[in-house]
This record gives C-alpha cells, structure tokens and sequence, in this order.
C-alpha cells in the first residue's frame, strides 16, 4: 500500500472538526482507497476533484466479497476437498472413542479394579489422541484459511483499484457504519472477480 501525505490522526481530526472530503482532498493532495484499518493509499492527485467540489465516492462490503464472490467459493470449495480426509480421520477417532467409553460404561461394574484402571487410562490416551488432532486440524485449517483469504483481499484489491482508476473514483471506503445504497459498488467489484 502507498504511503499517504496525511497520517490517520490528522484525517480524524479534520473529520471530526467538520470540515468537508472537499477540504480533506484539497489538504491531504491524495486519497484514494481507506482500508478496513484506516490507512488510506496515495494516489489521485488533488486535481481529480471535479470542477463541482464534488467528490466520486464508492463503498465495498468486503465480507460480501469474502463470503459471495466466485473466487472465495472456489477456495473454500478446495479447502473443504482439501482437509476432509484428515476429517474423516478425526471423526473415525471420535468414534472409537465414543464407542470404547460407551463399551467401558456397560461393563464398568463386572471389571476387575485392575482392568477398570487400565481402561480408564486408555480412555484418557485416546481422549487427548482426539483432543490433539481435532486441535491439529483446526490449526492447519485455519492456516490454510487465512493464506486464502489473503490471496482474495489482494485480488479484490486489485479489482477496487482498477474499478477506482476506470470510473474515476476519488474515494472507495471498505469500512463505514452507514452506506447509502447508491454508493455501493459491492456488486460491480463482485462481476470484475468473476470473469
């Protein structure tokens, strides 16, 4: 991401004093694309603003990207085709347990104390056996994940620039708590990842 002229505070404080995105741009020289975090990426002159004073401004809701967009059903498509066997795995396990727990409970009372101890202990071996693969895999899964979902924030990136640069865009806001309908351009970023 672009350095920015202006840092997060002052932006806030200009935000918050009431000044408009007109004065915003006219101080900062540049703004583009506000990230989930804030930052904002340099690259559209102060000039961009229309003769009007008015400014072009879009919103992506990057969860419906994340969650509806061509590419994110793909990848977690493969991840599910990716981790089943060792699921299937874990499950097998799960059920070997519950199994050997609900055999131990119906003959608990005619064991020996001794056999009665030594089932205990394989019960609890085979207990955290489960733990630690189910544990495993949710660790693996959620690597896996999140290299995915890295992957398609850079390539929905890369489709808002482009959008941004094609409609002449002056800001495109990921993150906002009201977005009126008419500056949404989650759709035409969600077609742009599709072909």
């Amino acid at each position: 991401m672009n350095a920015t002229p202006m840092s997060l505070s002052p932006l806030l404080r200009i935000l918050c004093a009431g000044l408009t995105l007109t004065a915003l741009f006219a101080m900062s020289g540049a703004v583009t694309t506000v990230s989930a975090q804030g930052a904002a990426a340099a690259t559209a002159p102060a000039a961009a603003v229309r003769p009007s004073g008015e400014l072009k401004i879009g919103f992506v809701n990057t969860e419906k990207l994340l969650r509806e967009s061509a590419p994110a059903q793909r990848a977690f498509k493969k991840l599910e085709r990716e981790f089943a066997t060792r699921q299937a795995e874990v499950d097998r396990l799960a059920k070997r347990f519950q199994d050997a727990s609900n055999a131990y409970e119906k003959e608990q009372l005619s064991m020996s104390e001794n056999d009665r101890r030594n089932k205990q202990r394989e019960l609890e071996v085979l207990s955290r056996d489960v733990q630690r693969a189910q544990r495993g895999l949710r660790e693996d899964e959620n690597l896996r994940k999140n290299e995915e979902i890295a992957a398609l924030q850079e390539r929905a990136q890369k489709a808002i620039q482009k959008i941004a640069e094609t409609e002449r865009f002056d800001l495109i806001l990921q993150e906002a708590v009201y977005v009126h309908a008419r500056i949404d351009i989650t759709d035409r970023v969600l077609k742009a990842l599709a072909d």
